[in-house]
């Protein structure tokens, strides 16, 4: 977003004399009125209500100078999940931060899927792999109490990122430091396994657009064609997976075909793919 003139006004520095009331306040803001309540709710940590209820309150100067502050920033093009710190996803707030991907509402299509495949299963072994913020994991766990459920991923960061989230949730998930199934060599099989992992091709020019220029690069690319980790994750998956286990995988709007060509010469059987909330074939599996 490009401000000028009175546009820009309240993130400018604020006067003595400037409104000093959200009623006189929000007009002068560049931002939809989600997003403005949304950052007011974050200055002042009360609830949507209160903002109703006290639009003419007068506020704070301190207040309303971190509220231009994070204004700025969402102007600027940062997202709303970074600069609030929390994201919803399959009914449950995660937090996020610039070290993990912001979760997604097509990423619940991994997630629904992947209950689909373990419901009939006593007690299941799970694993999710480039585990990120923890919300396909957490929300596994959370969904199914009876089951072990590890979560991978190569940052150290990353990782305390998604055990705050874990703890907070009270999802019991198991978490392992490594790249893939590195990081859980020497483990038991699992009835399921589970990734998100980069599937960008390096080139795309979506990397330089939206949301997904803050976003962590390594949890967005694989640094190649978008296809090497997901190749990756199914040629190594044998030995890790149960008689019958399965394999789910979300990738691009354009990669269904391509993993599932990977799947079958893999030796993967029942191999398919389902759409997500836009009707785009957004997760593909098989069974081994």
């Amino acid at each position: 977003m490009n401000l000028s003139g009175e546009q820009a006004v309240s993130s400018m520095a604020t006067p003595a004399d400037y409104p000093r009331t959200l009623r006189a306040l929000q007009p002068l803001s560049p931002l939809p009125r989600l997003e403005r309540d949304m950052l007011w709710m974050q200055v002042l940590g009360v609830g949507r209500s209160w903002l109703i209820a006290h639009d003419t309150d007068e506020l704070p100067l301190d207040k309303i100078q971190a509220y231009q502050a994070l204004e700025a920033r969402r102007v600027a093009g940062e997202p709303m999940a970074y600069i609030v710190g929390v994201r919803e996803f399959m009914g449950h707030e995660f937090l996020v931060s610039p070290s993990v991907l912001i979760p997604r509402p097509d990423t619940e299509t991994l997630v629904e899927r992947a209950l689909e495949r373990v419901q009939n299963i006593q007690s299941p072994r799970i694993l999710d792999m480039g585990c990120g913020s923890g919300a396909i994991a957490v929300s596994l766990a959370l969904a199914r109490p009876d089951a072990h459920v590890v979560a991978s991923d190569i940052s150290t960061l990353v990782l305390a990122q998604a055990g705050l989230n874990a703890q907070r949730l009270c999802g019991k998930v198991e978490f392992c430091l490594g790249s893939w199934y590195d990081a859980v060599a020497g483990q038991e099989p699992f009835d399921l396994i589970v990734s998100n992992p980069p599937y960008i091709a390096v080139d795309d020019e979506h990397l330089a657009q939206g949301d997904v220029r803050f976003e962590p690069r390594q949890a967005l690319t694989d640094g190649s064609d978008g296809l090497t980790d997901l190749r990756t994750i199914v040629q190594g998956a044998g030995p890790y997976l149960r008689p019958g286990a399965s394999l789910l995988m979300e990738h691009g709007w354009d990669q269904a075909d391509h993993v599932q060509n990977m799947l079958r010469q893999a030796g993967f059987k029942q191999v398919i793919s389902y759409e997500d909330l836009a009707g785009i074939r957004r997760v593909t599996g098989g069974q081994c």
